[in-house]
C-alpha cells in the first residue's frame, strides 16, 4: 500500500500520531476503487491520473468522466471478446459427442499420417 501511495496510484493515507498510517473509511474506498479499476484492466496510469485529478482543487469531472469511459469501452470490448471464446466452448460441450470428437478424431489422425507421428 505504501508503493501504492508514493506512486500516486492511492492518494495519501494520513498517519497517526505514531506515524503510523491510518487506514480509515476513505482509504479503504480509495483502495477497493483502485483494485477495481486494475482487475478492469485499466492502466496506472489511467488510474494514477484518475486519481490525481481527483485529488485536485480543479473542477476535473468531465476529464475523469471520460477515463471512466474509456475503461468501459475497454471492458466492452474484453467482455465481447470473451463471450465468443464461451459461445465456441458451449457449443462444443453441446456438441462433442456427435460433431466435435469424430472431427478432433479425423483432425489428429490426418496430423499424425501427415506428420508420421509415432508414440
Amino acid at each position: 500500500m505504501r508503493y501504492y501511495e508514493r506512486i500516486g496510484l492511492i492518494p495519501p493515507i494520513p498517519k497517526n500520531k505514531s506515524g503510523i498510517r491510518d487506514y480509515d473509511e476513505r482509504a479503504i474506498h480509495w483502495i477497493e476503487f483502485v483494485m477495481k479499476f486494475k482487475k478492469a484492466g485499466a492502466s496506472l496510469e489511467a488510474i494514477i491520473e484518475y486519481v490525481r485529478l481527483a485529488c485536485s482543487d480543479d473542477d476535473t469531472k468531465e476529464v475523469r468522466r471520460e477515463i471512466l469511459v474509456e475503461v468501459k469501452e475497454d471492458l466492452t470490448t474484453q467482455i465481447s471478446k470473451l463471450q465468443e471464446c464461451l459461445d465456441v466452448v458451449e457449443y462444443k460441450i453441446e456438441n462433442y459427442y456427435n460433431l466435435c470428437d469424430p472431427v478432433t478424431q479425423k483432425m489428429v489422425k490426418e496430423w499424425k499420417e501427415k506428420h508420421e507421428y509415432k508414440k
